[in-house]
């Protein structure tokens, strides 16, 4: 789904940890977990993406799918998909769910001191 980069990249149970908890210690780490039956979630992947490109110095986007990774879903206690998590220094800083349009996700990174 959408142009792959350096910053955007898959994580599962086994990568989590050392791909997102621990890599948030450097920089943000916005995650999103999806699935692909849920229309929000192929609507709300590429505005993360272009969002993950256009800032690339100041965040990295791991994805989730979320029917293979039911225990992360789980441990996060999510309820309804997508849902956008975003961690620094290894906690979790604030999330949103369902659709959102660029603008507005972009003043929540704003508001999280993410992006300028």
């Amino acid at each position: 789904m959408g142009i792959k980069q350096e910053n955007i990249f898959d994580v599962d149970e086994a990568s989590f940890d050392s791909n997102v908890i621990d890599a948030s210690s450097s920089i943000a780490i916005i995650v999103d977990f999806w699935a692909e039956w849920c229309p929000p979630c192929r609507a709300l992947t590429p505005v993360l993406e272009k969002i993950a490109q256009q800032q690339s110095n100041n965040i990295k986007l791991a994805k989730v799918e979320v029917d293979d990774n039911m225990r992360l879903a789980g441990r996060f206690g999510l309820r309804g998909f997508p849902t956008v998590i975003v961690f620094i220094d290894g906690e979790e800083r604030g999330r949103f769910s369902g659709f959102k349009p660029e603008a507005e996700i972009n003043d929540f990174l704003t508001d999280l001191g993410v992006t300028t």
